[in-house]
């Protein structure tokens, strides 16, 4: 599995509306700058977030974009899976109950589900505010 640029975007795009949240709608060009990601590609972007509901939009001069919700109610799976569509491994983890034929003999498949479950088990207990966290403590640059 690889995550696209526009599962990576969004990403870095939601992290940005958290970090830089100050009660204010937010511009893509700002976000742009910030993120080094051209405005056409983050306008693409911002228009599946906005879809979903996961972002709003403030038309007018002083628009711009801010969450619908707290930061900790996104999870990185729910970001990825929007963007990206189906995380699993393999095409026959993409649909439950798994309809491919060989299911019952295929010893791989083991491997895939485990693999499958390990994905899920990071990305789905990870928020955006672990990541607003993360941003904070790394950009921490004083010295004890």
């Amino acid at each position: 599995m690889k995550i696209s640029t526009r599962g990576r975007y969004a990403l870095r795009m939601m992290l940005d509306l958290a970090v830089n949240n100050n009660g204010e709608p937010i511009r893509l060009k700002d976000i742009s700058k910030r993120q080094g990601i051209s405005d056409k590609y983050l306008e693409q972007i911002i228009s599946i977030l906005n879809k979903a509901g996961f972002v709003r939009s403030i038309r007018g001069p002083q628009g711009g974009y801010m969450l619908n919700r707290e930061p900790k109610e996104y999870t990185v799976g729910m970001i990825l899976r929007l963007t990206e569509g189906s995380l699993a491994p393999v095409a026959c983890l993409d649909y439950e109950p798994n309809d491919c034929e060989r299911r019952n003999e295929c010893v791989t498949l083991i491997l895939w589900e485990k693999l499958n479950d390990a994905i899920k088990s990071v990305v789905d207990n990870i928020t955006l505010q672990d990541l607003v966290q993360w941003q904070m403590e790394k950009s921490d640059n004083y010295i004890i």
